[in-house]
């Protein structure tokens, strides 16, 4: 979208992703507020094509604010839910103060609330902020349990994945756009993007290819403890299945999104977190039990 009015000597644009230069601006904002690097997405296929920004850019193309929406679609007890996901807000420290956060967030709810999205969400570590524009706390829990016996029938033997691999990638990316929700209660349905920037992320998560089972687990292990946290695929292994074919034997399991696909009980128990799971519309009500997004949708 062209540029709009000034504010504060800043230039409003919309919808930007299209102009490199500004998608590299953003990046940098992002690096300089969180020090993170989101333009290693470049690898992975560029930027969310759903995404929608909202920023502010200063006469040398310098991003000054910005606040972002993206379409993520969710499973929520059982029906597919018409989601918007809100992240990439940040402000350069020199424009703090002048209320282009504000007015950020006012244009993305807007554009979202015309577009007919039933449920926005967002992760944050300031609650108070996001309250006065209708989002509430989801609360959210792992689940775990001990290991279940040993798989009957073979599982075969699980594949490493790795994100240097050009083939890997588009593996994994295929995975994730013809994957089962992995829950009914409560998932991300489609979205890939988040699932392989967290994993470049945190060189602690493990892609594994299962290819009887045509799936991709994300799983880490700490110890004693098994934790999984996702699994792009058509089919959802059980979970004495993919322990087998990852050859783990723990004394503990984390699962990281309701388990009931997983042909394995467990017990949900608060998930520790300095951040809330934030989520604004009617498109939850009601959510049935305990749940959690996957550390892989995490934005």
């Amino acid at each position: 979208m062209a540029a709009a009015a000034d504010s504060h000597g800043l230039t409003f644009r919309q919808d930007y992703f299209g102009d490199p230069a500004a998608w590299a601006a953003l990046a940098a904002l992002l690096k300089a507020t969180f020090g993170i690097d989101v333009s290693i997405q470049d690898r992975f296929g560029g930027p969310d094509p759903t995404s929608m920004p909202f920023g502010y850019f200063d006469a040398d193309g310098v991003c000054a604010a910005n606040f972002s929406a993206f379409s993520m679609p969710m499973i929520i007890d059982g029906r597919l839910v018409r989601t918007a996901g809100f992240q990439s807000g940040a402000v350069r420290p020199q424009w703090r103060g002048k209320g282009l956060y504000r007015d950020l967030m006012n244009r993305a709810f807007g554009w979202c609330d015309e577009q007919g999205f039933e449920l926005g969400i967002l992760l944050t570590n300031k609650p108070a902020l996001y309250e006065p524009y209708g989002f509430r706390i989801l609360p959210q829990h792992r689940f775990v349990g001990s290991p279940p016996p040993v798989a009957t029938k073979p599982a075969g033997r699980a594949r490493a994945l790795s994100l240097d691999n050009a083939a890997d990638i588009a593996l994994i990316r295929q995975a994730l756009h013809t994957r089962t929700p992995v829950s009914p209660v409560f998932a991300v349905a489609a979205q890939a993007e988040m699932f392989l920037l967290n994993s470049a992320f945190d060189a602690s998560i493990r892609l594994s290819l299962m290819e009887d089972w045509e799936a991709v687990v994300a799983w880490t292990s700490e110890g004693t403890t098994f934790e999984l946290l996702d699994i792009a695929g058509k089919s959802i292994p059980p979970l004495s299945a993919i322990l087998s074919a990852l050859d783990q034997h723990p004394d503990h399991v984390r699962v990281c999104f309701p388990p009931g696909k997983l042909g394995r009980q467990a017990t949900p128990e608060p998930c520790p977190s300095d951040i809330s799971l934030m989520i604004r519309g009617d498109g939850a009500n009601p959510v049935s039990g305990p749940v959690m997004l996957s550390p892989m949708a995490e934005f």
